[in-house]
């Protein structure tokens, strides 16, 4: 194809060599999305199967954003919407005295700059459910804690104290695995 645009409009009018192209620009990333709120690469496929699907059979895109931009939220609703399929929602509530203590961030910060994207993007999938997906709605998609309360279904509190928690085993396992990198 030529251009976004013709693939664009490949896609709304079922053009398969469009959807093709669409795919092959974008399943990496797509799958990279998926990943980061699954946490499982069999799941992601999943949900980024599903995702496809969704976009080829409703391709609703109006160019309000970029091309990426409204298909990573198709694949974000399409992996919330799985991990309540598979009653993964109930673990997204902590209770405080859940919380680990804070270590000190600052100096995680400073040795978290040596660790690569790959590396970082594995802890994140590490995650419980509950943390991974209010870490990656706030973080990734910029979502306020009233935004992601409404969108799971939880309290605005719980949405701050799974981001609390989130930054918090993020933390301990970056200064776990430097401490274990430099022996």
């Amino acid at each position: 194809m030529g251009n976004e645009i013709d693939m664009i409009e490949g896609c709304r009018v079922g053009k398969n060599s469009a959807r093709q192209e669409l795919y092959t620009l974008y399943s990496k990333q797509m799958l990279a999305v998926c990943y980061r709120y699954t946490g499982d690469l069999d799941a992601a496929h999943d949900v980024l199967h599903d995702g496809f699907i969704k976009i080829f059979t409703h391709f609703t895109f109006r160019g309000d954003s970029s091309l990426g931009t409204w298909m990573t939220k198709v694949m974000v609703t399409q992996a919330i919407d799985y991990l309540r399929r598979q009653k993964r929602v109930n673990q997204w509530v902590v209770n405080e005295e859940q919380l680990p203590d804070v270590p000190d961030e600052a100096s995680i910060a400073d040795s978290g700059n040596r660790l690569s994207e790959e590396q970082l993007m594995e802890f994140v999938a590490e995650l419980p459910d509950g943390c991974r997906t209010v870490f990656n709605l706030y973080v990734f998609e910029e979502k306020s804690h009233k935004e992601i309360a409404e969108l799971l279904g939880i309290k605005e509190h719980s949405s701050t104290s799974q981001l609390h928690r989130a930054r918090s085993l993020l933390a301990k396992r970056i200064k776990d695995y430097i401490r274990y990198e430099r022996k």
